[in-house]
């Protein structure tokens, strides 16, 4: 592949073992050699096989061991099928890595997921499922962008009693609810009038803390249930078959799997959740969670939800990148810190301090996307602050941003919780491409790797005119 990143500026080409290697592999299924040899998940591998015409590679021991054969296949999509226990925060730590080093460019090279369950049943009804979902209903533990969702209800963590609620075709308005939310965040789930559900706050593998700054119930889960604690003691049982997505944007090891009892294997199995993001460590930093809003819900419609924690994820890595570029190969243990000793030019213009750094770097491996990345759930599609369209004629690429919002155009529409706004734009190409020569940038300072681009938050821009970008490129064989 070709890997532009600043104007005019055309990076190394593909190495000639991987380019005389690719195909137009589009699905890959990773697993281990002993989960694999297991008949029930074995039955999960060969229904993602059957399901997109997949690719499997098979490991022995550890998961890096499969980037040989990924590098051939550098596939669009890969799906790393995984038992319980072998889905550990190092496991997501090393598929993290392992993605980003399939080519020559620091960004990761697949939109990946690891698929797993409480057991290999919650894994085979993931993958049956074909129906693409469209996010029509949002409930919420935490103050989200209600204005742009077709319809929802956020229970505020911070404000006892504030309650946001949107009803299709109306703006979101605000009214008392109850002291203690948790039995109408259960009735959400229950009643299956929740498609997207989104969490903050306090939590650990075994519960989620419904209020941050006030007394409120909880979440408990063990051996794969789920149900409603009240602050009277009260049980609330959760048996929700709606097919859904979840986002515990702000919440602390919701995704970390450290056995039977673990809430993301709850959520999966007992609360209809078919894909999910979540923490593998004590969150503090925020930015690879919080921003799943930024590209999902603010964007609506633009992005699947695999793409929209790909797009946050390369829009980490360009931010460690272009301020922190001595992080960019440092490799940490989950949850570990490293803070930089001193600060660029360009960090210290920006108004960064070395604890930005560190922020980055710890976000950057320790958030796992849990579920088919091929599955295709968007928001239901509203007005956007900006349109992006690209077009193709005889090699030449063209992309246009076309502000819809004037002079707020790319400001956050909501900025509830850390480090909101400011994300790139990312687009993501239809097909991969390489010999990538950029023509014409307008000052935008784009980074066009092999399957999307990039292009910094403007800072400076004119509301009411069209900016372009021009490349040529051709297409991988």
């Amino acid at each position: 592949m070709r890997y532009v990143r600043m104007p005019l500026l055309l990076l190394a080409l593909l190495c000639p073992s991987a380019s005389s290697a690719a195909t137009r592999a589009s699905y890959a299924v990773v697993v281990s050699k002993q989960t694999r040899n297991q008949h029930d998940w074995s039955r999960v591998v060969d229904a993602l096989v059957e399901k997109h015409a997949a690719d499997v590679v098979v490991y022995d021991a550890e998961v890096n061991e499969s980037v040989g054969p990924l590098r051939k296949l550098h596939p669009r999509y890969t799906c790393f099928v995984a038992t319980p226990a072998e889905a550990t925060r190092q496991f997501v730590a090393d598929v993290h890595v392992l993605t980003r080093t399939l080519d020559d460019d620091p960004y990761t090279d697949t939109l990946w997921g690891i698929l797993t369950g409480y057991d290999a049943a919650g894994a085979l009804r993931v993958v049956r499922h074909r129906e693409p979902l469209v996010v029509r209903r949002v409930g919420s533990g935490t103050d989200v962008a209600l204005e742009m969702c077709e319809e929802g209800v956020c229970y505020d963590e911070l404000v006892k009693n504030k309650t946001v609620q949107k009803k299709p075709g109306g703006q979101p308005i605000e009214s008392r609810g109850p002291d203690d939310t948790t039995a109408s965040l259960v009735g959400l789930l229950n009643d299956d009038r929740a498609d997207l559900f989104v969490t903050s706050g306090h939590a650990t593998e075994r519960n989620w803390m419904i209020g941050f700054r006030y007394r409120n119930g909880r979440f408990v889960s063990a051996a794969g249930q789920m149900w409603g604690l009240d602050t009277a003691g009260r049980r609330i049982d959760i048996d929700a078959t709606r097919p859904k997505v979840y986002l515990p944007i702000g919440n602390c090891l919701m995704g970390h799997i450290d056995g039977p009892d673990a809430m993301a294997l709850a959520w999966m199995n007992d609360a209809g959740v078919h894909q999910m993001i979540g923490y593998t460590v004590p969150t503090w930093y925020g930015y690879m969670g919080w921003g799943c809003l930024d590209y999902f819900v603010e964007q609506p419609g633009r992005y699947t939800l695999a793409e929209a924690f790909h797009a946050n994820q390369h829009a980490l890595i360009h931010r460690l990148e272009t301020y922190f570029p001595e992080l960019t190969s440092a490799q940490i243990k989950p949850g570990g810190r490293i803070v930089p000793t001193s600060l660029s030019a360009e960090a210290k213009a920006a108004g960064l301090s070395p604890i930005d750094g560190a922020g980055l770097l710890h976000d950057r491996d320790v958030v796992a996307f849990y579920g088919d990345p091929k599955w295709s759930a968007t928001m239901a599609t509203a007005p956007t602050a900006w349109d992006q369209t690209l077009d193709e004629r005889d090699g030449l690429y063209t992309f246009t941003i076309t502000p819809n919002r004037g002079t707020k155009t790319f400001e956050p529409i909501n900025t509830n919780g850390s480090q909101r706004g400011g994300r790139p734009i990312v687009h993501f190409f239809p097909s991969r491409l390489t010999n990538i020569r950029l023509i014409e940038d307008n000052g935008l300072k784009p980074v066009i790797a092999d399957y999307f681009l990039l292009i910094p938050n403007p800072q400076e821009y004119d509301p009411n005119r069209r900016y372009v970008v021009r490349f040529k490129a051709s297409e991988v064989e």
